[in-house]
C-alpha cells in the first residue's frame, strides 16, 4: 500500500512538471516497511511506526539488515537515523517534563510538610529551651538548698558537739557541787561535832569552877 502512495507521488511530480524550488514534506508518522530481501516488490515481511527501536546487523547498497524482536530483515538507510524523530524526542522531553512536573509537586509537599516539621520541632526546641532554663533555676535551687542543708549539717554536729561539751561540763560542775556539797556537809558535822564537844566541856567545866569558887 505504501509502495502505491509513493508511486502516485512520483506520478503526480512528473504530471505537474513540479519546479526546483517546491518541497516536499515526509511526515512523520509514516509506517516504514521491513523487506525480506534488497529490493522493493512484494516481499514486505511487517511495517513498523517511526520512531521504533532497532538493532542493525549490517549495511549494504543503501540498504541495512535489521532485527526487531524476532523479525530480520532489510530497510533502506535513507528511513534510518542514529537520532530519534523530533516527534518521539518531543515525547520523551513531554514525559520527562511531566515526570519533573510531578518531582516538583511532590518535592513541594515534602517541602511543606519538613517546614510544618521544622516550625513543631522549633516551638519544641523553644520550649525545651524554656523547660531547661527552669529546670536550670531548680538545680541551683536545690543546689542552694543542698548547699545549705550541708551548712546546717555540720553547724547542727558543731551545736551537738557543743551540747555534749556541755553536759559533760555540767555533770562536771554538778559533780563538783556535789563533791562540795558532800564536804560542806562534813565540815559542818565537824564543826557542830566540835561545837558540841565544847559545849559538853563548857558544860562540865563552868558548874565545877563556878562551885569550886562558892566554897
Amino acid at each position: 500500500m505504501n509502495q502505491y502512495k509513493y508511486l502516485t507521488l512520483i506520478l503526480l511530480m512528473m504530471a505537474f512538471n513540479v519546479s526546483a524550488e517546491s518541497f516536499v514534506y515526509i511526515t512523520d508518522q509514516v509506517e516504514i516497511p521491513i523487506r525480506s530481501e534488497m529490493a522493493f516488490g512484494n516481499n514486505i515481511i511487517r511495517t513498523l511506526p517511526s520512531g521504533t527501536e532497532l538493532s542493525i546487523l549490517s549495511t549494504e547498497d543503501g540498504w541495512a539488515q535489521i532485527k526487531f524482536d524476532d523479525t530480520i530483515g532489510w530497510i533502506g538507510a535513507s528511513y534510518l537515523s542514529i537520532d530519534p524523530p523530533a516527534r518521539e524526542q518531543l515525547k520523551k522531553l513531554q514525559r520527562t517534563y511531566n515526570a519533573n512536573k510531578l518531582l516538583i509537586s511532590k518535592l513541594q509537599s515534602e517541602k511543606e510538610v519538613i517546614e510544618n516539621q521544622y516550625l513543631l520541632v522549633k516551638q519544641e526546641n523553644e520550649s525545651l529551651v524554656v523547660q531547661s532554663s527552669k529546670s536550670q533555676a531548680e538545680k541551683e535551687h536545690i543546689e542552694q538548698i543542698y548547699q545549705d542543708a550541708l551548712k546546717l549539717e555540720h553547724e547542727n554536729e558543731k551545736l551537738i558537739q557543743e551540747s555534749l561539751q556541755l553536759k559533760a561540763e555540767l555533770q562536771l560542775a554538778e559533780n563538783n557541787t556535789q563533791i562540795q556539797q558532800d564536804s560542806s556537809s562534813r565540815n559542818w558535822f565537824f564543826v557542830g561535832a566540835i561545837v558540841l564537844f565544847f559545849g559538853m566541856i563548857i558544860g562540865f567545866i563552868l558548874p565545877r569552877f563556878f562551885n569550886r569558887r562558892r566554897y
